[in-house]
């Protein structure tokens, strides 16, 4: 089972992305996520400018082309790719192209590649990267990339690496704001491990988990559990 961490900060986007500099130089396969509260995170990750070491990855992609507002890529080609002066090896998954179509061509990009880092958001329904709460992707077993129907907005087809897939990372960060969320932090971190809340599916793994917090999405694994 994984080693699970958390980091409650004013500005956990900061922290994450303080530190995602680091390893953006170091020479890493890292594996960048979509969603509103990274693209901060990734603007201070380019403040080490040199990335040529490393390669980018993505954990699930939206079907729509990479310029669509919606395009995982698209956030951050913007907020952190188009900022570096030595940019890494980019490997997108081809929103434009049908979906399992798109899947089966990152399922061979993928052969050999180690996923050494993982970064992840979280749904208010606890769902990763795009396995959604009772999606028949969540339960695909014997490949790495698989496609599917979206289970929130935007309602569009995706590409996701598999659970399998997310728990051979050696690293998983989460980046997980607003109080809105806090009752899921907690069923993920304190709760059962179930299907019924994705995320609490990656305790499961062998790597190391952080988890990075404002106080309003932990304020839940704040209050002193009872007994």
């Amino acid at each position: 089972m994984s080693e699970v961490e958390y980091l409650i900060a004013r500005d956990p986007a900061d922290e994450l992305g303080s530190a995602l500099a680091a390893w953006g130089y170091g020479g890493q396969a890292i594996f960048l996520t979509g969603g509103s509260a990274i693209g901060p995170a990734y603007e201070k990750a380019a403040e080490i400018p040199d990335w040529s070491s490393s390669s980018v990855w993505w954990g699930d992609e939206r079907c729509v082309p990479p310029d669509d507002e919606r395009s995982n890529y698209l956030l951050a080609k913007r907020s952190l790719l188009d900022r570096l002066e030595d940019p890494p090896e980019i490997h997108r998954m081809r929103g434009e192209l049908d979906a399992a179509t798109a899947a089966e061509e990152y399922e061979a990009e993928l052969d050999g590649v180690e996923i050494e880092l993982l970064l992840l958001g979280m749904g208010p329904d606890g769902h990763v990267a795009s396995l959604f709460p009772g999606s028949p992707q969540l339960r695909v077993r014997d490949r790495r990339v698989t496609s599917g129907p979206a289970g929130l907005d935007p309602l569009v087809d995706r590409v996701t690496l598999t659970l399998p897939a997310l728990l051979s990372a050696q690293e998983t960060w989460l980046l997980i704001t607003g109080e809105a969320k806090a009752e899921m932090v907690a069923r993920v971190l304190r709760g059962p491990i179930t299907e019924d809340v994705p995320a609490s599916l990656l305790r499961k793994g062998e790597g190391n988990i952080t988890v990075f917090l404002d106080h309003a999405a932990a304020s839940r694994i704040l209050v002193p559990e009872s007994g």
